[in-house]
């Protein structure tokens, strides 16, 4: 996988992926350029829908979903792009007639929503947004696939939250030296640590100390 930016680059790269695959297709994609990417996982049972929670990337859309921090609830979209983020979630579940969780990651740019891939299935975020919102959305997801329904869980509204979560990646640079630290859509990451608080950017300098070796108190603050 590579981001090309010109004729050349991806000359270049069609002649490495024919050399590597020469029976399987070469998939191009389209790069946004300046978005902002949005997870979402909800539960469905076929019927009813529920976000269980619209998180924010740090990093901008073309990172790799493993490798971006993010932000429960989202810090810098307005309310009218998450409900239309809230609303196409729950038609896309309806439409796929999903039973259980899903995940969807989407793009927004200049106003725009993009899709950027939908997954009728449980996602690594599951975790983080059940301890950040306190509903068990595995547990919830296990028992719809057996048959029950959202109400007969008495699951039948979003949970809102007063506090923020943020997830960040955890990488092993440190441990493998003069390895590529710049990031992209292929996945680095070894790990994940979260943490609750009322305040984003303290927040990112305390999760970011367990595993980089300083973190400045002062000068601008930025998500390398």
């Amino acid at each position: 996988m590579e981001i090309v930016f010109d004729e050349k680059s991806l000359a270049d790269y069609m002649r490495r992926a024919v050399k590597a695959s020469p029976e399987h297709p070469v998939l191009v994609d389209k790069y946004l350029e300046d978005a902002i990417e949005v997870d979402v996982d909800a539960l469905s049972d076929g019927s009813d829908v529920i976000v269980g929670g619209v998180m924010e990337h740090i990093e901008e859309a073309g990172i790799h979903s493993g490798d971006s921090a993010c932000s429960l609830p989202p810090y810098s979209l307005s309310s009218s792009i998450v409900d239309e983020i809230k609303r196409q979630t729950k038609a896309l579940a309806r439409e796929l007639n999903v039973i259980g969780l899903m995940n969807i990651q989407f793009a927004v740019k200049e106003g725009e929503i993009y899709v950027l891939e939908v997954n009728p299935r449980a996602s690594r975020t599951v975790p983080f947004v059940s301890k950040a919102t306190g509903v068990p959305l595995a547990k919830m997801a296990a028992k719809i696939m057996g048959g029950m329904t959202l109400k007969g869980l008495g699951f039948t509204t979003e949970k809102e939250i007063t506090h923020i979560a943020v997830k960040e990646a955890v990488f092993p640079f440190d441990r493998f030296h003069g390895v590529d630290t710049i990031l992209g859509p292929e996945m680095k990451s070894t790990g994940e640590v979260m943490g609750l608080m009322r305040i984003l950017v303290s927040h990112m300098r305390r999760q970011r100390n367990p595993h980089i070796t300083s973190c400045p108190s002062q000068g601008r603050f930025s998500s390398a």
